[in-house]
């Protein structure tokens, strides 16, 4: 058996191309949605991910209003920014690009932007609402590897999904969008605490990895026929690389290709769906103006 690549690339296209569409209804009716990406600071990883999402901007006819600030940017200054934004009607989506420098509270900034426009779905407001089903945000990774999963027709309905970490960015809100009665999963979250990992991953029909380490799941811990989403994205030193290094995810690839029967790369898997389902919320966020 081999695996099939689920290529995450086209997927999101499809989804950006879906969502250029209804932006184009929108305009007709005078509306042009609008996201404005507030970056602060020069980290290499944050400027690439704004760039990326600069380009699906303009790929799906939205306004950008981004910016870039320096790293000595207050954060009262910020906090003022974030205040003329949620005040500003032609603005439709906020982001605030995460790491914030040292001295900025990111907590803080991130309770500052209105609950209707934080299209990151990190507000506490969208979290509760994801949690007891009500209509929300939902943050764009894992959304993005529920579109995956039913693009690709894979059945989710009575599965056993087993989700490794608990981060509030993938684990814990991953975990309850294959909890929901649309999904109908069973689900199990391990985590640095689990013991026996292995022994609970072999069970999972899905297993989705979002541990943040290189190469956590091989081969023995994974059931064969299995489906395997790997969110992980991790630098190893690779002098073969101009840059000096290669990504890789939270699984060991080439070592599940024969045993998964559905796989993300790393690259090209999960990463291309954050920022489809981005541009997807920033377009709900203008719809729900009309």
């Amino acid at each position: 058996m081999s695996a099939q690549i689920i290529d995450g690339k086209a997927i999101a296209a499809q989804v950006r191309g879906e969502v250029a569409e209804k932006v184009s209804d929108l305009k007709a009716k005078g509306i042009t949605p609008c996201l404005a990406v507030i970056l602060v600071g020069e980290n290499p990883a944050s400027v690439s991910y704004v760039t990326g999402k600069q380009k699906a901007l303009a790929e799906v006819g939205m306004a950008d209003r981004s910016m870039h600030l320096p790293e000595t940017t207050t954060e009262a200054e910020l906090l003022k920014i974030i205040d003329d934004l949620n005040n500003d009607s032609s603005v439709h989506g906020i982001l605030v690009q995460l790491p914030l420098p040292k001295h900025i509270n990111e907590e803080k900034v991130l309770l500052a932007i209105k609950p209707e426009k934080d299209v990151d779905g990190f507000h506490p407001m969208n979290v509760g609402n994801l949690v007891i089903g009500k209509k929300a945000f939902l943050p764009c990774t894992p959304h993005g590897i529920i579109v995956l999963l039913e693009k690709m027709g894979i059945e989710t309905s009575g599965k056993h999904a087993v989700v490794i970490g608990r981060s509030n960015i993938v684990g814990k809100p991953v975990s309850l969008l294959l909890a929901r009665k649309e999904t109908n999963c069973t689900v199990t979250i391990c985590h640095t605490g689990t013991k026996n990992m292995a022994e609970i991953t072999r069970q999972a029909d899905i297993l989705i990895a979002a541990s943040g380490h290189p190469h956590t799941v091989t081969k023995d811990m994974v059931k064969p026929g299995a489906v395997v989403i790997d969110v992980g994205v991790n630098r190893i030193p690779d002098s073969t690389k101009k840059n000096g290094f290669r990504l890789v995810g939270d699984c060991d690839y080439n070592d599940l290709l024969d045993t998964a029967s559905f796989i993300t790369p790393v690259p090209g898997g999960v990463g291309p769906m954050t920022i489809a389902m981005l541009m997807f919320n920033t377009l709900e966020a203008a719809e729900n103006t009309l």
